[in-house]
């Protein structure tokens, strides 16, 4: 066994292997503080010649035990990822597919397990670091090793593996992978900050990961590693490259820059069939390896065009955006839609608006359970891209997609004291070819508007894009597919006119400098300006009235001695009052917070005034309306508030003698009494008497309170 122990950030990081998962081909035991990630990694021996992709699998699961508890369930036992695992998966995947070669088609499998886990430290940062160190010690010829960690920043203040409780208060929460060069993966959301606050946070970031890699590189000096594994490449062999290079590459640089995309792709399958017509006859099992050669020339002239012409494959210059096109209202019967289109990339958002009861409660290794008011979620259909595929349920890209689509907009959502609503952002893709994620991100803005939720400001996002050759690099904005395909980087960045909100960056190559970054983050700014200008052509500020089908809330504070009496014994209070308004109730006993709401205003209102007179102290002098609940000989009692009863005395019935009470009154009369005494007990005396005499009667609108929600007739 080998271990390494050392102070990093705040607490000690150890490593550690040789004592358990010895079957694996590399294991390691990372512990930070009392959080610990059991990282194992697989590679098989023999190649699959028959994909044209690296086959690697990343799969983080959290043991609900690593935080001493009990799955929830009916099988008391974890089941399928949830989000927060899938994301964390994805994380450490973007980490370190750079490292693997283009050809390496041996599968591998990486299985990252949380054992324990404490609120001082996230785990899934660790699962990046025990990945690499698993790569290495797995004996693989190409293995590089690379750090990771999270930064947050608290009153200015940059903190390297924050804690749960610090990130509370962070204007940023960052994940950044990478070697000692440079940068391979960051993900993150960020409070509204500006590009200098993300260009010193990665700085820092950098700087921590080079104390990572000192650190594992001190490790695997210790470790016993037997000869490395080699393994082969499935790439065609020099030979019949430069065969295929004799025979097409110059008919592949007659491509001109002036062409449009159609000609350009339409000459290249030309090239394509006309060479396999050649060539397969006589070789067929080459054909994955020609067309491989084919890829690869298509992807030098590309980058040619880019690197020496400065023109892109559609024509465009790097700084050119594609047309856009943004439409709202165009779904009569939701709450909010919007439609943007981005040359050929389009997301119809559609937003959902519901009440408290419709929040996410989100289950994991949290101490607490999480609520979630607002959701985003993106759906990528398999007719955007022209293919024909089996409808699944979401995939880790669209999960990852979607939660940063959601983290982008959050920072401009109005609080939920002033905004009592859960929002649901649903995106379709319906068209795609490149940053459709980005595409979503602005769809949900325009929606959120044309559903009159007053967001604070416009969010749009764009992709950038990188191609470099040696000390030569051109910046890409607003990229296609074809371009993230073959080019270099995918950075996705998010935000208002002036700040950044969220922001994503995965690369191909070994490593961008923060340079390449900031320039990167300038272009974008820019980019994001002109859309937003563009958004707001069409929708400049959130209409000033909700959907007339969006649901009627409201909410009023509770004390906590109250609540029981607005749910009242077996629930028959709160039960009643939905019964007899049809407003649905929602009651948080930790916020102190009762919530209403229905399909109809005067519902809303109506449940809001039985709740408030539930929660006020009956008050002598104050008149009410109540309902006779019974008869006897010396008066009658009559209910002015769910829960509430006081006696109206005979003598206080009416002006004149009173024989017979029910000669007056009957159970089920609705009748105004006054309060006029309350006595020691908090028996309520009651005058019907006084109530009706004009000297005592008193106007008692000021306390029939109701809440009015906001509502739109007109959609245009």
């Amino acid at each position: 066994m080998t271990r390494l122990s050392r102070s990093f950030g705040k607490d000690t990081i150890i490593f550690e292997t040789g004592k358990v998962a010895k079957k694996s081909d590399g294991a390691i035991w990372v512990q930070y503080g009392d959080t610990i990630v059991l990282v194992t990694v697989v590679v098989s021996t023999s190649a699959r010649e028959e994909v044209n992709f690296v086959p690697l699998l990343v799969d983080y699961r959290e043991r609900t035990y690593a935080a001493g508890k009990i799955p929830g369930g009916f099988f008391k036992r974890e089941g399928a990822p949830g989000t927060q695992e899938i994301l964390a998966g994805r994380l450490i995947d973007r980490s370190i597919r750079p490292l693997f070669p283009d050809g390496f088609r041996n599968e591998t499998q990486v299985v990252a397990t949380v054992l324990s886990a404490s609120e001082s430290n996230q785990p899934g940062v660790l699962g990046i670091l025990g990945a690499s160190l698993s790569l290495a010690i797995a004996n693989l010829s190409f293995a590089k090793l690379i750090g990771a960690v999270r930064v947050g920043r608290v009153k200015d203040n940059f903190i390297i593996n924050p804690t749960d409780e610090e990130l509370k208060e962070s204007q940023i929460d960052l994940v950044v992978a990478g070697d000692k060069e440079g940068i391979f993966m960051v993900e993150g959301e960020t409070n509204k900050v500006e590009e200098s606050v993300i260009l010193e946070t990665l700085r820092q970031a950098q700087s921590a990961i080079r104390e990572l890699i000192s650190l594992e590189e001190e490790f695997i000096s210790l470790v016993s590693i037997d000869s490395e594994r080699h393994f082969s490449i499935c790439d065609p062999t020099e030979e019949i490259e430069k065969e295929v290079k004799d025979r097409i590459w110059e008919r592949v640089k007659a491509i001109e820059s002036s062409w449009g995309k159609e000609k350009k792709e339409a000459y290249l399958e030309k090239v394509k069939q006309d060479f396999l017509e050649e060539f397969l006859p006589n070789e067929p099992q080459k054909e994955q390896g020609l067309l491989a050669i084919l890829e690869k020339m298509k992807k030098k002239k590309m980058r040619e065009l880019v690197l020496l012409e400065g023109k892109r494959w559609n024509g465009r210059v790097p700084d050119e955006i594609r047309s856009i096109e943004c439409e709202v209202g165009i779904l009569p019967r939701v709450h909010g839609s919007g439609l943007f289109t981005r040359g050929g990339t389009q997301s119809l958002t559609v937003v959902t608006l519901g009440s408290s009861a419709d929040k996410q409660v989100v289950k994991g290794l949290h101490k607490e359970e999480i609520s979630k008011h607002f959701m985003f979620h993106y759906n990528f259909l398999p007719f955007c891209t022209g293919e024909v595929k089996f409808l699944r349920a979401p995939a880790r890209r669209e999960i990852g997609h979607g939660f940063l689509a959601e983290k982008a907009i959050l920072p401009v959502l109005p609080a939920t004291d002033s905004f009592p609503y859960t929002i649901r952002l649903v995106s379709d893709v319906l068209e795609s070819n490149g940053s459709s994620s980005m595409a979503s991100v602005c769809g949900g803005s325009l929606s959120l508007m044309d559903a009159g939720v007053p967001i604070s400001e416009t969010v749009a996002g764009v992709g950038i894009g990188l191609i470099s050759d040696q000390d030569k690099f051109v910046i890409l904005t607003d990229i296609e597919g074809l371009e993230d395909y073959l080019g270099d980087m995918d950075f996705k960045v998010a935000g208002t006119w002036d700040k950044i909100t969220a922001l994503q960056l995965d690369i191909k190559i070994s490593g961008v400098s923060l340079e390449i970054i900031e320039e990167a983050l300038a272009k974008a700014r820019k980019a994001r300006q002109f859309i937003i200008g563009e958004m707001n052509r069409v929708i400049e500020r959130p209409r000033e009235f909700l959907s007339p089908h969006a649901p009627h809330i409201v909410t009023t504070a509770v004390p906590q001695d109250k609540i029981g009496v607005i749910i009242g014994p077996g629930g028959r209070v709160i039960k009643k009052i939905i019964q007899d308004t049809g407003a649905d109730i929602d009651i948080d006993d930790v916020e102190e917070l009762v919530t209403i709401s229905s399909m109809d205003e005067e519902s809303t209102n109506r449940a809001l005034e039985i709740v408030k007179s539930i929660i006020q102290e009956p008050k002598v002098g104050d008149i009410y309306s109540g309902t006779v609940k019974k008869v006897t000989d010396f008066g009658a009692f009559v209910e002015i508030a769910p829960g509430r009863e006081g006696l109206v005395h005979v003598s206080e019935l009416s002006e004149h003698f009173v024989k017979n009470v029910s000669d007056v009154i009957k159970v089920g009369d609705k009748i105004r009494v006054k309060l006029i005494n309350v006595d020691d007990l908090g028996r309520l005396s009651l005058s019907k008497r006084k109530a009706e005499s004009k000297s005592d009667s008193k106007d008692d609108s000021s306390r029939e309170r109701g809440g009015r929600s906001r509502a739109r007739d007109d959609r245009k």
